[in-house]
This record gives C-alpha cells, sequence and structure tokens, in this order.
C-alpha cells in the first residue's frame, strides 16, 4: 500500500485545521458503528466552540436510504460516485452482511483510491473485510469482531490477525473490535489529533467511564469463560475466573480435569486461541482492573488477591497487557471519573 506523507502543519496564525472524516456505510451496518464514531467527533466539535474540529460525512454505494441492522433508516451525504473530495480519515462501519459488499468492485476500487489520499484509514468490526480485500491491510496487524477472526486469518494470510485487542493501530490504518469498539477507536483519533486531556473529557461527558487503551481485550473474560464449548476447557475457564488467587499453572489446571498437561494445553489453545498462561495472566489483569476501579486498594493487595507473586508481577502484567502501569490506570480511571 502507498505511503501517506505526515500533514504539513498549518502555520503559526492560521485557522485551526477542520478534519473530514468519511464513514462508508452499507446496507445493515451496525449503527452503533456509524453513530459512534459521529458522536465522539461531534462533542470534540462541541467543546471546541465556534471552531469546529471535524466534518463527519456518511457514505454510501448509491443515494438510496440505508436501512441499518436494527431497522434505522437514514441518507447518506454522499456516494462513493459523488464523495471525490479529500478527506483526512476514512472509516469502514462494519455490517454482518459485509460478506454480500467484499466482492462489490466499485466500493473496493473506492476505498482504494480514498486510502492514497487520506492522512489515516480505518474500519470498525467487519469493516476490516472490506479494507482487507481492497489489499489495505496485507503485512499489517489488524483486529476484527472476535467472531470474525478466525475467517479473516483463514481468508487473507498475509495479515496478522490479533484476537485481542479493541483496536489495533498500525502505521496509518485502524480495525477495531466489535460495535462499542467503535468508541474507543474514535477517542483515539481525538487523541491522537488534540491530545489525552480532550480525549478524556469527551469519555467522561459520554459517559464512557474510562477511554480503554488499545490494548486492552476486546472481550471480558467472563464473556471468554462462554465461548468454549468443550466441557472440561470451558470448566477450566470458569475456574480460572473465580480463582485468580489460587494455583493456576498448567500442571494443577490439568491435573483438575484429568487431563495430560500436553493435551490440556493443546486443547486449551484450540478452544481459546490463548495458552493456559496467556488466559491466566488476562483473567488476572482483569480482576485487578476491577479492583482499581471498585474500591481503594492498595497495589500490593490488589497484587496478592490476584495472584501475582508481587507488585512487580502486577506492573509487568499491566504494561504487556495494556501498555500501562497499574498506577497510571488507575489515574486515568480517576481523572475520567470526575
Amino acid at each position: 500500500m502507498p505511503k501517506v506523507a505526515a500533514p504539513v502543519p498549518p502555520a503559526s496564525g492560521s485557522a485551526p485545521k477542520i478534519r473530514r472524516i468519511a464513514i462508508l456505510s452499507v446496507p445493515s451496518v451496525q449503527m452503533m458503528n456509524v453513530t459512534g464514531p459521529m458522536d465522539v467527533f461531534f462533542e470534540a466539535n462541541k467543546q471546541s466552540g465556534d471552531a469546529p474540529k471535524y466534518v463527519v460525512e456518511i457514505v454510501g454505494l448509491n443515494a438510496d436510504p440505508i436501512t441499518a441492522l436494527n431497522g434505522t433508516r437514514f441518507m447518506p451525504d454522499a456516494t462513493i460516485h459523488t464523495a471525490l473530495g479529500e478527506y483526512d480519515t476514512v472509516l469502514v462501519a462494519g455490517s454482518p452482511g459485509i460478506r454480500d459488499y467484499e466482492e462489490n468492485k466499485e466500493l473496493i476500487e473506492w476505498l482504494m483510491d480514498r486510502s492514497r489520499r487520506a492522512k489515516r484509514v480505518g474500519a470498525t468490526c467487519t469493516g476490516a473485510f472490506l479494507l482487507a480485500h481492497a489489499g489495505l491491510l496485507d503485512g499489517r496487524r489488524a483486529t476484527t469482531h472476535c467472531n470474525s477472526t478466525a475467517r479473516m486469518a483463514r481468508t487473507f494470510p498475509a495479515i496478522t490477525v490479533d484476537p485481542s485487542p479493541v483496536f489495533v493501530k498500525d502505521g496509518s490504518v485502524y480495525t477495531t473490535a466489535g460495535v462499542t469498539a467503535s468508541m474507543d477507536l474514535a477517542l483515539a483519533l481525538v487523541e491522537e489529533d488534540h491530545g489525552r486531556k480532550v480525549a478524556l473529557r469527551i469519555a467522561k461527558a459520554l459517559i464512557l467511564f474510562i477511554k480503554r487503551p488499545g490494548g486492552q481485550a476486546q472481550f471480558s473474560m467472563q464473556l471468554a469463560a462462554q465461548i468454549s464449548d468443550n466441557g472440561p476447557i470451558s470448566d477450566s475457564q470458569e475456574w480460572i475466573l473465580n480463582h485468580v488467587d489460587g494455583d493456576l499453572s498448567a500442571p494443577a489446571l490439568a491435573k483438575r480435569v484429568g487431563m495430560s498437561v500436553r493435551n490440556f494445553a493443546r486443547l486449551f489453545k484450540r478452544e481459546t486461541q490463548l495458552t493456559p498462561g496467556d488466559y491466566v495472566e488476562a483473567a488476572r489483569v482483569e480482576a485487578a482492573r476491577r479492583m482499581m476501579e471498585e474500591g481503594h486498594a492498595s497495589l500490593k493487595e490488589v497484587a496478592r488477591k490476584c495472584g501475582f507473586s508481587d507488585q512487580g508481577g502486577l506492573r509487568r502484567a499491566f504494561v504487556r497487557r495494556l501498555d500501562v502501569t497499574p498506577a497510571e490506570y488507575r489515574e486515568t480511571f480517576r481523572l475520567a471519573g470526575r
């Protein structure tokens, strides 16, 4: 994919830059993949008063009303035939019916053309499949809805598919997990454009509770426990979630379900796409996050109750999983909750 040069900063004293954003939407689009980012960008404009930061346009395949998955009907601002201006950012909104449009030649060509001109390109949820068909994810790391990561990895071997994060940034290309992650991505774009304080104020205004870092898992471990249909594995997942302070080594977990360590580890990875060790660490980090969000326990106590050997182990796991330290996470949560 052609690399896009960084934009030239405006001269001192010039008018603030207004960023044009296109949200490509197909029929049966998941409505929040459209309105979620729009609300974030609207709030950014609201905070800026008379100097709006963003102009958002919904781009459709044609001029007909778009019917969303929830039945909402709305008109596009432009079509792939008329949206020919320069955009700072192009986003593809995800849809459960995205497969119906993955072979649409005009749509793919429009995306390829826009990607050469835009500063950044992204997709929410399964919109990533359109980017993939346009070749925009080749050689890159990407994510999509957790129910579709296996199909993406199988269909596009040139893409490094990461099933875990809320969103992934690889160069100037962004992809997200399902639905609500579209707002996390929009907040990240606002932070990139206008700084962390602005993004946190928007998160507070929209009652998003906290601006999730991109490395945060895209679904809770409680939900993940329901994914495996294999009895011993789903049972082990539930046990891990309810006993984060216990012995959760692979030998202990395997013994509990009457399996060899090797067979248990192999089956666990096949069913969950995670090693037992990765799953345990993720469960412990999530438990620690909840403790810090819901109370005022010291980090030493959080580490002990969540199964970490010490505060150092807690810190290393947080940096690996969330790209922030426990202290930074607590401070971010405190600021967002003001």
